[in-house]
């Protein structure tokens, strides 16, 4: 039997050798002929000098965004794909496990309904589509396909599934990429129908252990010449194979391609399968046309819309106030500013922060009304994020609202973000925002196993705007619009912002990830930034002050001098009030007075005696009645004040010194009144330069005061809050602080690189 077997090819040959002889002897024109093999079956084979013809094929039995990528994709490359089951319902099972025999039975009936075409061969393409993209023409894809002179190619890949007990039956498991997959394969016709009617076949049976049967029976095989392609150089499967491919997107020459660096090979089609999906999100930012280095983001001119400003659509404005977060106030005000029409958006507010409670009731109070609807949602309401969040969602979905526009309170976004996102053209996406000074975004470029944070090769470059599009990422969160008709198809029921053990966001993302709803991030602008409440401590006094560090842009906004970027400008303008001693507009009225509030709540001024316990030595030479930074946990604050604001100050006006960071180890709130200390006596000060901080107003909080440089006889009296003098602290500089007679005098001093 054995010899008989290893004669099989021989005897093939020369049989199919024979045929051809008789047949030309009849001068048969069509050089038909046939070929039989173990009685099993007969294939007809037609030999034509004609171009083949060939017809592409897919299944989608539901229009989504994967089957919406690979149609442009198939567009790109003038390819005309022919989608079957479309409007029909899926019978083949959750494609997350063993199932998709559907597939084989609509492409069944397909192609037995086809005619084969008298003049030329019918070749076949037949690929997923929800997961795969076309990466060239259907020329090279032909191309390719016969000069490997088979006739039937699979795709393959480095996994047996989905019953790895077969993996030994295979004819040489050792090589790259040893095992069937059906994700993708092209042949002729006639070896395909044999191949679909190999076995009946169950709808809900699994498609890929349908045609690893098919390929591992020998005679199938040999007889149907079926093939895999294990380089990769026409079906490029991602799953198993991440480290073998590498994506090309820098060429200022081509477009970006993918390129397999073990078998050089560059793929024509690539196919996400298994758990790969969103690494071809990912590539999908790129191939296809989608973006180039010189070309910029085309899918995204391709997406984009004009709106009709007459015919806006309805939004639902939700916001989420879910932990205490600094510069709320600065948020309400971002709310108010949106450039949309107020009657076109029903307003939703949830607040699950009892810190914040007035500050929302008072918002709602005074704007609500200005709102097409207003729905609120109370911290006492006993009412969780999640459920909050899906309340939302589902009261868009019953309205007529057309887009559900989810802001959260650490979203701090330009008033044209919202109209911008609706003219992209996208169903979900959401707005770069970014920490301030960070790598921290509202978006994760890629997840890892377990479902959490993983950074993606472009994850810095999309944040920091080196490149610039509308991205697919995995995940988004803090500021996002989506296309409420989405989540009115039965496919997106699911999708929910509840999943035990879960943070709402990423159970949001993780719904829409599996509902097939792909999820984008835009960086064309600059849209905004998100504020850090990491360290936002409401049992503190004006728990915003605090936050110069981790939120400067917020910070500065609020507190710095309106005037204090001025000053750079006008570089040779300095006011002088006295030789050598500047003056200058560094914090504004607000800061100098929840500055003061936070010094009186802590109340524990020093008695201004000579000993204090506060320094190391125990001995204060020139004591006054004061609070230390460090005393209300302002130390690490007020120095990184000097550093950013007051450094530059020094530098513009005495040139030549420069010293960075700056050090300054006093730093206090003097308090200055006629029944405690009223003044302060003349003397130096232990620094190379020193500043003096207005804090309140002369004339209207106090009578009296200022101080007297006593070398210049030369006196600074009508000081402003928020303005700065600045001077040389030894020698030259011998001054005295001024009588205080009615009232009280705040002032905050550093004594600057002792």
């Amino acid at each position: 039997m054995l010899r008989l077997q290893l004669m099989m090819p021989i005897m093939n040959f020369c049989w199919a050798l024979a045929i051809t002889v008789i047949l030309q002897m009849h001068n048969i024109s069509s050089e038909k002929y046939y070929v039989e093999y173990s009685n099993r079956y007969c294939v007809e084979r037609n030999v034509f000098d004609e171009e083949p013809d060939v017809k592409v094929l897919t299944v989608a039995t539901e229009k989504n965004h994967g089957l919406e990528r690979f149609l442009r994709s198939a567009r790109v490359y003038n390819i005309n794909v022919e989608v079957l089951g479309e409007g029909k319902k899926w019978e083949g099972g959750d494609m997350k496990h063993e199932g998709g025999g559907h597939k084989v039975n609509l492409l069944k009936d397909k192609l037995s309904s086809m005619k084969i075409p008298e003049d030329r061969d019918q070749i076949i393409l037949f690929t997923d589509s929800y997961d795969v993209m076309f990466l060239g023409s259907l020329d090279e894809i032909v191309q390719k396909f016969l000069a490997m002179s088979v006739r039937v190619l699979f795709s393959a890949e480095p996994f047996c599934w989905p019953d790895s007990s077969l993996a030994s039956q295979y004819p040489d498991s050792q090589q790259l990429n040893p095992f069937l997959n059906s994700g993708g394969f092209i042949g002729y016709l006639p070896e395909l129908l044999k191949i679909l009617n190999y076995e009946t076949v169950g709808n809900k049976d699994d498609d890929q252990l349908f045609y690893t049967k098919v390929y591992l029976d020998e005679d199938y095989r040999e007889s149907l010449r079926i093939s895999l392609d294990h380089k990769s150089a026409i079906f490029q499967n991602l799953h198993g194979a991440l480290s073998d491919v590498q994506l090309v997107a820098n060429s200022t020459d081509e477009w970006p391609y993918l390129v397999n660096v073990v078998t050089k090979q560059r793929p024509l089609i690539v196919h996400g399968n298994g758990p790969a999906k969103l690494t071809l999100n990912n590539l999908s930012n790129y191939l296809a046309k989608s973006w180039s280095v010189s070309e910029g983001c085309v899918l995204c001119d391709e997406k984009r819309i004009v709106l009709d400003e007459d015919k806006l659509p309805k939004v639902m404005l939700s916001v989420f106030i879910e932990v205490a977060t600094p510069f709320i106030e600065e948020f309400f005000q971002s709310i108010l500013a949106i450039d949309y029409p107020k009657q076109k958006i029903h307003l939703f507010i949830r607040n699950g922060v009892e810190y914040h409670e007035s500050e929302v009731e008072n918002f709602y109070q005074a704007h609500s009304s200005e709102y097409f609807t207003a729905k609120r949602i109370k911290s006492t309401d006993l009412v969780g994020e999640a459920e909050a969040r899906n309340i939302a969602k589902d009261r868009c979905i019953g309205s007529d609202c057309d887009y559900l526009f989810c802001l959260d309170s650490h979203a701090r976004v330009e008033p044209d973000t919202l109209h911008y996102l609706l003219s992209t053209g996208y169903d979900v996406v959401a707005p770069l925002l970014v920490r301030s000074g960070q790598a921290w975004s509202n978006f994760w470029g890629a997840i890892n196993s377990v479902g959490f944070y993983s950074r993606s090769a472009d994850y810095m470059d999309i944040v920091n705007r080196s490149i610039e599009g509308i991205w697919n990422v995995p995940f988004i969160n803090n500021c996002y619009l989506m296309n409420i008709s989405l989540f009115r198809k039965p496919s997106a029921k699911h999708v929910s912002y509840l999943k035990e053990d879960t943070d709402p966001d990423m159970a949001f993302c993780a719904s829409l990830r599996s509902a097939g709803i792909m999820m984008y991030v835009s960086n064309e602008k600059e849209f905004g930034h998100l504020v850090n409440s990491e360290t936002f401590d409401v049992s503190r006094t004006n728990p915003d002050i605090y936050q110069v560090i981790d939120n400067k842009l917020d910070w500065e906004q609020r507190y710095l001098h309106p005037k204090y970027h001025e000053i750079f400008a006008n570089k040779e303008k300095q006011l002088m009030p006295c030789p050598d001693v500047y003056w200058f507009p560094l914090m504004s009225m607000r800061f100098c007075k929840e500055w003061i509030e936070v010094m009186e709540a802590f109340g524990q001024w020093s008695d201004g005696s000579n000993n204090d316990k506060r320094l190391e030595s125990g001995y204060e030479a020139v004591p006054t009645r004061d609070i230390h930074m460090n005393q209300v946990g302002l130390d690490i604050q007020w120095l990184r004040i000097l550093k950013d604001y007051v450094r530059p100050l020094q530098e513009l006006v005495f040139t030549g010194y420069y010293h960075n960071p700056p050090v300054s180890v006093m730093n206090f709130v003097v308090r200055y009144r006629p029944d405690e200390q009223p003044s302060l006596r003349p003397h130096h000060d232990s620094s190379t330069y020193t500043i003096n901080l207005a804090l309140n107003t002369p004339h209207l909080d106090y009578e009296g005061g200022g101080c007297r440089f006593i070398r210049y006889n030369c006196s600074v009296k009508d000081t402003k809050p928020g303005w700065l003098l600045m001077h040389p602290g030894r020698l030259t500089h011998f001054h005295e602080g001024l009588l205080v007679t009615k009232g009280t005098r705040y002032i905050m001093i550093s004594f600057v690189d002792p």
